[in-house]
């Protein structure tokens, strides 16, 4: 029997990655019967030994003593007070949105909802994908009516990876619903899991709305300063040292650095939901547009930096071979999606660069198994992930290996002590 006012109950999370694991994990802390689905049989059988499909130590130490279920079985939905969706929305090659994923969560568990049930979205979509397209499949895979026989709400996710700040339990969140008992079941949800504020949406496409404006704002201010980069290194200015400076302002600035490009699950990718989203519905997103062709260059401006350097040296490009340090999007994490080092190393390649790469959390996808093997024969290296281990490096470190030029990507070290160590230093807008 339905309860509005239910706090604890059955919960199933669609969806074990990077989103999902950790919800489930959190509610069965406190207190939920979970039940975890996702359509990939090996990363059930390592939930199942309780080993983490990714690299995350909190979830590795949750997992020793959680109750939670994991399993490939969708009918076990039937059971739940409310089901979760926590799946990837990815975009195409041609920067498409990719709603597949979504679609078939929603069509898999369409034929075991009960009345009263809650179903959440958190997965990242455009506004309008929760009524246009996952509702219908709901009502006509259960032959039920959402706002009376079922609920329908959103809440976009919020995980920042490797933050040992901000994590899914104390991280603010919005909620929206198809009507007002939706969005009081949903808000009862999470006030059970959470400790941090939520904020209550007036409509799912709000609720649609907030997140994709919240990554397409850093994608632009990212594109800001990433054309500021690349003008200054004309002009011989170092725009880092601009941003600090202008961050002295106590009002009406909020800094950001430029880099050799954006990776990660959220900016990359959101902008272009709602720019097709927008496009679909008469209008041209001109400016979010502009800001993903500036941020998605980024590699590119990156590479050209490596053979003018190569040049100056006296090297060929075509004969000489870079290390690229780091795979993975982010520092200290294993999580390589849109991560701007797979596009450097192809750049590098199609000039006819060689290239060897290593990354400690990502050895699997490295062509070395060491920084050393890594370095040991390259004429330049290129750091794309400011991993601690890289972070630490001196330019003695490098010189050691008769590295001659160091290209900077994440503006890491310190620009003087390679120049006086006779390196090569380029940062990006250094």
């Amino acid at each position: 029997m339905e309860n509005l006012n239910q706090k604890i109950g059955n919960a199933a999370v669609i969806g074990l990655g990077y989103v999902g694991l950790p919800l489930a994990l959190l509610a069965a802390q406190k207190g939920w019967r979970v039940v975890g689905i996702d359509n990939d049989p090996v990363k059930i059988g390592k939930l199942l030994a309780r080993e983490s499909p990714f690299l995350d130590k909190k979830v590795d130490e949750d997992l020793k003593t959680s109750s939670l279920e994991p399993t490939t079985d969708f009918k076990k939905v039937s059971d739940m007070d409310v089901i979760v969706i926590c799946v990837p929305t990815p975009v195409t090659e041609s920067h498409l949105p990719n709603l597949g994923p979504v679609r078939l969560s929603a069509k898999s568990i369409a034929p075991y909802i009960k009345p009263g049930q809650l179903i959440v979205l958190e997965s990242t979509v455009n506004p309008g994908v929760c009524e246009e397209f996952i509702l219908p499949i709901l009502e006509e895979g259960s032959g039920m009516k959402a706002g009376k026989d079922f609920y329908l709400a959103h809440s976009p996710e919020r995980i920042n990876p490797g933050d040992d700040k901000w994590n899914v339990e104390n991280t603010p969140r919005v909620v929206g619903s198809l009507e007002e008992r939706g969005l009081e079941k949903a808000l009862a949800f999470y006030r059970s899991i959470l400790t941090s504020e939520i904020k209550a949406m007036k409509s799912l496409k709000e609720a649609e709305a907030v997140k994709v404006v919240e990554n397409s704002f850093r994608d632009v201010n990212i594109a800001f300063v990433n054309e500021l980069a690349m003008s200054f290194s004309h002009l011989g200015i170092d725009v880092v040292n601009v941003i600090e400076g202008a961050s002295t302002k106590p009002f009406s600035f909020l800094p950001h650095y430029p880099g050799c490009g954006v990776g990660g699950h959220c900016i990359p990718v959101d902008p272009y939901y709602l720019i097709d989203h927008a496009q679909k519905n008469g209008f041209n997103h001109e400016f979010l547009k502009l800001a993903r062709e500036i941020n998605n260059y980024m590699p590119a401006f990156t590479v050209k930096l490596v053979i003018e350097a190569l040049r100056e040296k006296g090297f060929d490009p075509k004969k000489s071979v870079v290390a690229v340090l780091g795979l993975s999007y982010k520092a200290d994490i294993d999580d390589t999606r849109e991560s701007p080092a797979f596009e450097i190393i192809d750049c590098l390649r199609e000039d006819g660069i060689s290239v060897n790469t290593y990354d400690p959390f990502v050895v699997r996808l490295s062509t070395h198994t060491s920084l050393k093997d890594a370095l040991e024969g390259a004429q330049a290296a290129v750091l794309a992930t400011a991993h601690s281990e890289f972070k630490a490096m001196t330019p003695e470190d490098f010189k050691k290996h008769e590295i001659e030029i160091v290209v900077d990507g994440r503006n890491v070290f310190s620009k003087e002590e390679f120049i006086k160590a006779g390196i090569i230093y380029k940062g990006i807008g250094r």
